[in-house]
C-alpha cells in the first residue's frame, strides 16, 4: 500500500524533462513523486530559448526522437494553457556562398526522406521571408516544423498537467538512492528523510551524471557552457527562428574550446533572442566577453539592423552533454528499477515530451513509442 512517503515513481528533476516524465508516467495512471534541490526549471531549463527544432537533425534517432516529439508538442499545446508560449514559427537555415547551399541542400533531401518538411528557399526570395535578413546571401530552407516554447512555463504546466497524481517537492537535494537485499531500488534518501518508490528516474540535467554517480553507475554526462544575448523589445523584426549553416556542424562538435553560430529569434513578448555558444568549462559562470562580442557579430551579419539595437542582459546556462550527441533514456541494468532521462545537451527542451513518452512506457511495460536502443543508458560502460 503507498503511503505519504512512498509512490509509483520518483522523478529527480523539475526541469523540463522531469516534468515530461512526470506528466506522462501520471497519464498512464502512474502516482508520481518530483523531487528537486531547486525550483522547477531551475537548471538548464530555465536558462533555454525553448527551440523545438527538426532542422538542425541530421538522419538517425535523435531525429527521430525530435519528430515524435513535434507531434507530441503541437498535441500539448492543444492542453496546456496559450501561457506557454508555443508557437510554430518554423526555421530558415541559410548559406553565405554556393558550397555552403550544396551542402545545405544535400542534408535537407536526407532529412525529407526521413519525413522532415522542408522547403528551399532561393536567394531572390529570402526577403519575402526575412526582410530585414542581409543581402547577398546564397538561399536557405525553410522549415515549418520548427517551432518555439517559453521553457520555464512549459515545465510548470506540464507538472501542474500531471494532476492529483503528483508530488512536487522543491527544495530538497538527493543525497543516496536506496536499494533493497535484492539490488533493486527502493527509493532515494534526503536531508528530509527517505522515499520510497520502485522506479527512480535521473532527469537531473547537467547533474544527470553526479546523481548516477550517487547511485553506484557510471553515466558521463558532463556540462557545456553557452551564452543567450537579450535585445530591447522590438517589433517584430525576426520573424522565423534564423541561423548560418555551420550551427550544424557546432551542433555536432565534440570540441572542448569555444564555438559559436548566432541563432536569431524573435519573441512574442518583444525581445530578440541571440545564441548560440558552446563550451566545456565545467560549472564556470563566468562572463565571457570573447562569446557575447562573436555572438553579437554574427548576428548583426545576418541581420544587420540588429547593430543599432540595445542588448539589455546576458545570461548563462549549461547543457548536459554526452559524448555521442545522444541522450540516455530508459533502465539501467546495472541497478534495476534506476531509469535515466538526461544528456540532451541543447535539445531537451525540443525533445522532452517524447523522452517522458518512452520513459513512461518503459515504466509500465508498454510499446515504446520508437526503437530505445541508441538511447540505452549503458552504452558507455566500456568507454568510460
Amino acid at each position: 500500500m503507498l503511503t505519504r512517503d512512498s509512490s509509483d515513481v520518483i522523478v529527480v528533476g523539475a526541469g523540463v524533462i522531469g516534468a515530461a516524465c512526470a506528466y506522462y508516467a501520471a497519464q498512464a495512471g502512474l502516482s508520481v513523486t518530483v523531487i528537486d534541490r531547486g525550483p522547477v526549471a531551475g537548471g538548464t531549463t530555465g536558462s533555454g530559448e525553448g527551440n523545438l527544432l527538426v532542422s538542425d537533425k541530421p538522419l538517425g534517432p535523435e531525429l527521430e526522437l525530435a519528430l515524435l516529439s513535434c507531434r507530441l508538442w503541437r498535441e500539448l499545446a492543444d492542453v496546456l494553457p496559450s501561457r506557454i508560449e508555443y508557437e510554430e514559427k518554423g526555421g530558415l537555415v541559410v548559406a553565405s556562398d554556393d558550397t555552403g547551399m550544396d551542402a545545405l541542400r544535400d542534408f535537407a533531401a536526407a532529412q525529407g526522406r526521413a519525413g522532415v518538411v522542408v522547403q528551399e528557399v532561393p536567394a531572390d526570395r529570402l526577403g519575402e521571408a526575412e526582410p530585414h535578413l542581409a543581402p547577398g546571401l546564397a538561399g536557405g530552407f525553410h522549415y515549418p516544423q520548427d517551432a518555439q516554447v517559453q521553457p520555464a512555463l512549459a515545465a510548470a504546466h506540464l507538472l501542474r498537467a500531471a494532476g492529483p497524481k503528483l508530488r512536487l517537492l522543491l527544495g530538497e537535494e538527493v543525497t543516496a538512492l536506496l536499494t533493497g537485499a535484492d539490488g533493486r531500488v527502493r527509493g532515494v534518501r534526503t536531508a528530509a528523510g527517505e522515499l520510497r518508490a520502485p522506479q527512480v528516474v535521473n532527469a537531473a540535467g547537467t547533474w544527470g551524471g553526479e546523481l548516477a554517480r550517487r547511485a553506484g553507475v557510471e553515466l558521463p554526462v558532463r556540462p557545456r557552457r553557452g551564452f543567450v544575448l537579450v535585445t530591447e523589445p522590438l517589433p517584430r523584426m525576426v520573424r522565423h527562428k534564423v541561423y548560418a549553416a555551420d550551427y550544424v556542424a557546432d551542433v555536432a562538435s565534440d570540441l572542448a574550446a569555444l564555438q559559436t553560430s548566432a541563432v536569431v529569434e524573435g519573441t512574442p513578448a518583444g525581445p530578440v533572442l541571440i545564441g548560440a555558444s558552446r563550451e566545456r568549462v565545467g560549472f564556470d559562470r563566468t562572463l565571457s566577453t570573447a562569446a557575447l562580442r562573436r555572438l553579437a557579430a554574427q548576428a548583426t551579419r545576418l541581420f544587420p539592423a540588429l547593430a543599432q539595437v540595445r542588448a539589455m542582459r546576458t545570461y548563462a546556462g549549461f547543457r548536459p552533454y554526452l559524448p555521442d550527441h545522444l541522450p540516455a533514456i530508459g533502465p539501467d541494468p546495472r541497478l534495476p528499477g534506476l531509469l535515466h532521462a538526461c544528456g540532451h545537451e541543447g535539445a531537451g527542451i525540443g525533445l522532452a515530451p517524447a523522452t517522458g513518452l518512452l520513459i513512461a512506457r518503459r515504466i509500465t511495460g508498454a510499446e515504446p513509442p520508437l526503437d530505445p536502443r541508441p538511447f540505452r543508458p549503458e552504452r558507455f560502460a566500456q568507454t568510460t
